[in-house]
């Protein structure tokens, strides 16, 4: 069975750098796509940003293009989430997912984590 544990969030001030990793365990991570979700109080859960098995397909949503870096190190089996000029809006909880196929969607990830709050204050 795979397991996502995500760390790294905590309170943060506006305009300052955050890293949250992904640990995948019972699986390689080189085995699966992997992605980044969040949810915000009250909204829905949206996707941030997916890595191919590869790394050479990155996609990003449009509200965090240019300020967040996704990244893999499958010698590791981890996952990063590099999340520079944060701002109020992206304060949310961040979910590490692994699945088959490069998506923006959530119903096309099989496996997730627990999540790891990230606040940003202005």
């Amino acid at each position: 069975q795979l397991q996502l544990v995500e760390v790294g969030g905590g309170l943060v001030q506006a305009g300052r750098s955050l890293r949250v990793s992904c640990t995948v365990s019972g699986r390689p991570s080189v085995v699966y796509v992997m992605c980044w979700f969040r949810q915000a109080p009250g909204k829905a859960r949206e996707f941030v940003s997916v890595i191919s098995r590869s790394g050479s397909s990155i996609n990003y949503a449009d509200n965090v293009k240019g300020r967040f870096t996704i990244s893999r190190d499958d010698a590791k089996n981890m996952v990063y989430l590099q999340m520079d000029s944060l701002k109020p809006e992206d304060t949310a909880v961040y979910y590490c997912a692994a699945g088959s196929q490069v998506a923006t969607t959530k119903e096309r990830y099989a496996y997730w984590g627990q999540g790891t709050q990230v606040t940003v204050s202005s």
